[in-house]
């Protein structure tokens, strides 16, 4: 032998939980976490609950020793008790619920509308260079440019009634569900694709039954964030000439300075956000029940 020593193999990882070796005798599915002791989905609610526990907890404890003025932050009961007013009373002659269907609505439509050109427009990207060279340029030219910077177009070519409002959020969220339907694409093995294409599938079978469920976990995923850039348009869309909404609810209460019902509006648009987020990752479990476990 050389004098160069033999390097040593890589330490191998610790024993895998118990159980897991079962499970994988059983056939069951597992997270790639668990081979290393990664805590489960259980024990990451836990800490999730622990923490926001934990900072509600300070944040009670800042605001009822006065460190902060009530002006900066309320008290979390205060911010209820203005809830329980809003709700009962309504805010500027609107009901809540008016406020939340109305600003839903307008998320929703221009969410199902980027849904339905962005998905085919992403795929035919992917699949196509000549598409691809045709859209892609302006969809990554006011893909980084904020919604704030195009809202006075809008409003010059659309006006100030719903349109331009539902374009605004409908530009945020187009961009990434057509460049995650196009990433999407790359996921198809051109294994599969021969192999279909070898048991006489056509282009069309090939793109319904191959290419697109390889891509539907990349359009899913990029339909969560497309909504949640959607929400984050609200209130720049609700900024001109609204007179309801959660955003414009959340805009009339910074300028009379009540703080309250600004961390209020905030915390009802993060909750409807979220709800739907969890139902995303509920239909990303029953449509694509492989991901994150190949």
């Amino acid at each position: 032998m050389s004098g160069r020593e033999i390097a040593e193999p890589a330490a191998m990882p610790e024993t895998p939980p118990r159980g897991l070796l079962a499970r994988l005798a059983r056939g069951r599915p597992t997270r790639p976490g668990e081979i290393y002791g990664v805590p489960g989905a259980g024990d990451t609610r836990l800490l999730s609950v622990a923490t926001i526990a934990v900072l509600l907890f300070v944040w009670w404890l800042v605001t009822t020793l006065g460190l902060v003025k009530p002006l900066f932050v309320p008290s979390p009961q205060a911010i209820v008790l203005r809830f329980v007013a809003i709700l009962r009373d309504g805010y500027t002659g609107a009901p809540l619920w008016e406020h939340v269907a109305i600003s839903t609505a307008r998320v929703f439509g221009a969410f199902i509308l980027a849904c339905l050109l962005g998905v085919p427009l992403g795929l035919a990207m992917g699949i196509s260079p000549v598409i691809r060279g045709i859209v892609d340029p302006p969809i990554e030219f006011y893909r980084p440019i904020p919604p704030l910077a195009y809202l006075p177009l809008m409003i010059i070519w659309f006006g100030i009634g719903e349109t331009s409002k539902v374009l605004l959020i409908f530009l945020s969220v187009f961009a990434p569900i057509a460049l995650g339907a196009r990433s999407g694409v790359r996921s198809a093995a051109i294994e599969q694709i021969h192999a279909a294409y070898s048991f006489g599938a056509t282009r069309w079978q090939v793109l319904t039954r191959v290419i697109l469920p390889a891509a539907m976990p990349e359009i899913l995923t990029a339909m969560r964030i497309g909504i949640g850039f959607g929400w984050t348009t609200l209130v720049a869309a609700e900024m001109v000439a609204a007179t309801s909404g959660l955003g414009y609810m959340v805009l009339s209460a910074s300028q009379f300075l009540q703080t309250a019902v600004v961390i209020m509006g905030i915390v009802v648009i993060a909750a409807i956000a979220y709800l739907f987020d969890l139902l995303m990752r509920f239909l990303e479990r029953r449509l694509v029940p492989w991901k994150g476990r190949m």
